[in-house]
């Protein structure tokens, strides 16, 4: 993996992500593509600022890349009109997965959820659900669908019942099913990253145990 980029940078595992690549003298190169002007310190990292409705703007982004780390995502609170959540949380994954093919990436790796369910009752499974699914039929060589549950971590905005979830709930880490268990976003960046420099073919499901 010399070349990667980042869609989400900006967010918790991405920001992991993108911190885990910058540490890494082996790849060359990281471009991340962002809706916004970021600053970067590395001179590997190449800030790419873009419209995710502009394909050829991202075909650019992405081309000669080996592998796409995308952890962009939204909530009800900073999008509560569902039109506008689904553009955020479904068309961007997919159109970056099928730009990704169409470009010859080797692997794409998607930050999903624990329980997501394209039949869900749960507009937010579903939606994950559904977004895995049309990832999974981009045709990127390798896939993997990274399905955390409670996140652990600082993040740059604050969410209440997230930040009381965050001291009590690892106490009780222990009660919850292995794949309900919360994880450090750092835990989940480093597992993409692995899987990206491990390679391989078709997709796969990456949760609690396989993260770790």
């Amino acid at each position: 993996m010399k070349k990667a980029a980042i869609i989400g940078a900006t967010g918790l595992i991405g920001g992991h992500v993108l911190q885990q690549l910058t540490d890494d003298a082996s790849v060359e190169e990281i471009r991340v593509l962002v809706r916004r002007p970021m600053q970067a310190s590395c001179p590997r990292v190449k800030v790419i600022q873009v419209s995710f409705t502009d394909k050829d703007a991202i075909r650019d982004a992405l081309q000669g890349c080996d592998a796409v780390f995308c952890a962009i995502g939204t909530t009800r609170m900073k999008t509560p009109d569902l039109t506008e959540y689904r553009k955020i949380d479904f068309d961007i994954p997919t159109t970056a997965a099928r730009i990704s093919s169409a470009c010859g990436v080797s692997s794409f790796h998607l930050v999903s959820s624990v329980g997501a369910n394209s039949k869900s009752n749960n507009f937010y499974l579903k939606i994950k659900g559904e977004t895995e699914e049309a990832v999974k039929k981009s045709g990127v060589p390798f896939v993997v669908l990274y399905r955390p549950s409670l996140l652990l971590g600082q993040r740059n905005e604050v969410r209440i019942a997230e930040r009381i979830s965050t001291w009590f709930l690892p106490l009780l880490s222990f009660l919850f099913p292995p794949h309900y268990k919360p994880i450090q976003a750092s835990t989940v960046a480093s597992a993409m990253i692995r899987d990206a420099k491990a390679g391989g073919r078709g997709s796969k499901i990456s949760q609690y145990p396989e993260m770790n």
